[in-house]
């Protein structure tokens, strides 16, 4: 079988998409010198009308976009740097998103925000390594991170199908992941569809973005001690919470890592709902960045910062110590 890299499933998404579909185009700034390489060789393929590069203005391009989309066209608009989505939360919660029921359903407004390298990686900077997806899902807006490049290829047709706006985020450290693949198995993924990807019994680990392969690390480490269920939502708005339910109906414990800052965030939400709704039988526990976190400047400090296989390894020891205690 061939294999597919995260990269390469993005490209290979837009790519079949714009083929199928000539409403749907690409706009951003540097989209033509395929800097990210996720545009790499749609130029050629497609030419300047359906890959359009832009000025350096976050906003106008979102704006642009709405526009365009109002029109009946299916932008997907790529940001290379994820503070770039802070720029535009306006545009995005404010404008696109509220256009269809402020409507009456009679506008739709197909716009995908492609975050194509978020968070942190080394070396990064202070300013470009925020995790903003918290934003969106607080805002109401469809906001997806797959960890696989199966699950982005099928989640970003979707997304570029959807009505609505929908935030599309990538992570950078999964993006040189590669997968064995048929492409005749790559088919759209369903927003709201979680997906687990090893069963457990003990503890449902619920892993945001590339923390998915840290649980599966974690898991496997501990698999002699801890029997681990290794639980990625893919969509984050809408959340599958069924399926989590399901989950903690077998595990009964509940522990969430996330690239980003810890209050109010998406680890708090899938906390708070697991609590108000669903079987526990110890605290739930969850690992994030530090509030305020900046990271990016201090090498050191910025590895301190990330959430570990160490931190989670530990913490799911801690949830399963606390549930013993409860049962004596």
């Amino acid at each position: 079988m061939p294999k597919l890299s995260y990269l390469k499933a993005l490209n290979r998404a837009l790519g079949d998409e714009m083929a199928r579909d000539e409403s749907v185009f690409v706009l951003g700034e540097d989209v033509n010198h395929a800097i990210t390489f996720v545009t790499a060789g749609l130029l050629d393929r497609f030419g300047p009308d359906r890959i359009v590069e832009t000025p350096l203005s976050e906003q106008a391009v979102a704006n642009v976009a709405t526009g365009a989309a109002l029109a009946g066209r299916r932008p997907v608009v790529e940001f290379a740097i994820p503070f770039l989505l802070q720029l535009v939360l306006e545009q995005v919660a404010n404008q696109a998103h509220k256009f269809s029921v402020m409507s009456g359903g009679q506008a739709r407004v197909p716009v995908t925000y492609l975050v194509s390298s978020a968070g942190w990686r080394p070396g990064w900077g202070g300013q470009h390594s925020d995790q903003p997806h918290g934003l969106f899902v607080h805002s109401g807006v469809k906001t997806v991170m797959p960890a696989t490049p199966t699950d982005a290829y099928g989640l970003l047709l979707t997304a570029i199908r959807d009505d609505d706006p929908v935030v599309f985020i990538a992570p950078r450290i999964a993006l040189d992941v590669r997968e064995d693949v048929d492409y005749e198995d790559l088919v759209p993924v369903p927003l709201g569809s979680a997906r687990i990807h090893r069963p457990g019994t003990d503890v449902t680990v619920v892993a945001i973005g590339h923390h998915v392969y840290d649980a599966l690390a974690v898991a496997e480490t501990l698999a002699g001690e801890v029997s681990i269920e290794v639980f990625d939502p893919r969509s984050l708005y809408p959340f599958d919470w069924a399926a989590l339910a399901e989950s903690l109906s077998r595990t009964g414990r509940l522990v969430v890592v996330d690239d980003a800052n810890r209050s109010c965030g998406v680890a708090a939400e899938i906390m708070a709902t697991a609590a108000e709704e669903m079987r526990l039988v110890a605290p739930p526990r969850r690992i994030t960045r530090p509030d305020g976190a900046v990271v990016g400047c201090n090498p050191e400090l910025d590895v301190a910062l990330q959430p570990s296989r160490e931190q989670l390894a530990a913490v799911v020891r801690q949830v399963v110590r606390a549930q013993t205690s409860i049962s004596t």
